[in-house]
């Protein structure tokens, strides 16, 4: 008899909630945790989030179809429509993409509840990320979990959910969650020049007195000495009978702030895999290209997946499947876009017409496939070919088994 094992009883579900309440109070407690408010204030962080947000807001998603080994795309559906268009909510297809990238980046996830009428998605609902918490099971294998919003408790497939580095499926990790140190760093940097310009730039220090001195004439030095900090009409602080200042701190060109911005505006940058003059002006070919390809792409792949698990039916899944078409990200450039369509036409796999429709011009009805006279068609699988400037054909012998050819020699069928 195979000894077996038997699954455990479950535990008793786990409440995990989490709120802008929770957020405070996590930051009061440690000097360095980070809330989504305190980075978005810091120039760099929020040029990197805004920069990939908006850029993946513009991008348009297709949904195709895999039947007997042919793709087509699939338009006449209303899951398109409501993911580039009219959401069905207050938001617009644009902006509702845009809020869930801004969660999925700064938050626990971007998460948009899913109305249907039985097996028809009606409208998509953007949720506010702090606006959701979960009941979960403590079960590490067989993970489980609800959605609570506002005391209403919600199931998984009723939600779109959009996560980034999760662990359990149902949050995910934020960039200021993983990096709260350096986010924490570049924000009391800007902490510490906001209060250089409040004082005028004056130097923090103290007062040495070689006698004691009375509690009035204390009194009256700090009245000053606030005057001069706090309203800059006033920057002169007479010192006498051998008081002298003395610094406390170094000078901001001492501290060379303007160079510790731009290596944490660099520092930043890293933790999205963008390149830094993608949001600092002056960017090359080369630099938008790895933007695209080690920071864009990851984003887009992790939402068709969410695409693909939460928007389809079982019964598409395999068949059907959600695309971005990052052709849109070329439209800006129109040399590189037509000379990418004058390779795609010269090599067959675009036509005229198709191209026209991309670039929203009617077509002309052009149903032809184009070939150059110069190339050979060759069959593989009758071993036969094609020369069209010469019209002729002609087939391949093949080579017998156990037999051996020399180089210009004619194989002999007889």
């Amino acid at each position: 008899m195979w000894p077996f094992h038997m699954r455990a009883d479950p535990e008793p579900e786990k409440t995990e909630t989490e709120s802008n309440e929770d957020a405070l109070l996590q930051a009061s407690l440690a000097d360095d945790s980070m809330t989504k408010e305190q980075a978005m204030n810091v120039p760099a962080f929020a040029a990197c989030v805004n920069k990939i947000a908006e850029t993946v807001s513009t991008i348009p998603i297709k949904l195709y179809k895999l039947t007997e080994g042919k793709l087509e795309t699939v338009k006449e559906d209303t899951r398109v429509r409501l993911l580039n268009d009219d959401t069905g909510d207050t938001l617009d297809g644009v902006q509702f993409k845009r809020a869930l990238t801004r969660d999925y980046l700064t938050g626990k996830g971007g998460y948009a509840f899913v109305n249907r009428t039985g097996n028809r998605i009606k409208s998509l609902h953007y949720v506010k990320e702090n606006e959701i918490s979960f009941i979960f099971s403590s079960d590490p294998i067989f993970k489980d979990y609800d959605i609570m919003i506002q005391g209403a408790r919600y199931r998984p497939f009723e939600f779109l959910k959009f996560l980034r580095n999760t662990e359990d499926g149902r949050s995910g990790k934020s960039v200021i969650d993983e990096n709260s140190e350096v986010l924490s760093v570049a924000y009391h940097s800007l902490k510490y020049e906001k209060g250089l310009v409040k004082t005028g730039g004056n130097k923090k220090g103290f007062v040495k007195s070689p006698k004691k001195l009375s509690e009035g004439a204390m009194t009256a030095l700090r009245k000053a000495w606030r005057r001069l900090y706090q309203n800059n009409t006033e920057n002169v602080v007479i010192l006498n009978e051998g008081l002298e200042f003395q610094e406390a701190s170094n000078t901001s060109v001492e501290m060379q702030l303007n160079e510790n911005k731009k290596t944490n505006s660099d520092e930043i940058c890293k933790l999205f895999n963008m390149p830094p003059a993608m949001i600092n002006g002056g960017a090359t070919e080369e630099d938008k290209t790895n933007f695209v390809q080690y920071c864009l792409n990851p984003i887009l792949k992790e939402f068709e997946c969410a695409l693909n698990r939460d928007l389809l039916l079982e019964s598409e899944k395999g068949s059907y499947y959600f695309a971005v078409d990052t052709s849109e990200l070329t439209k800006g450039d129109i040399e590189k876009r037509f000379r990418a369509y004058e390779i795609a036409s010269k090599n067959g796999f675009l036509q005229t017409d198709e191209i026209r429709i991309k670039e929203n011009y009617p077509p002309l009805g052009l149903d032809f496939v184009r070939l150059g006279l110069n190339d050979v068609l060759y069959d593989p699988k009758t071993n036969q070919f094609y020369v069209p400037n010469m019209n002729q054909t002609g087939g391949l012998t093949p080579i017998r088994k156990g037999s051996e050819q020399k180089e210009g020699e004619e194989i002999n069928e007889d």
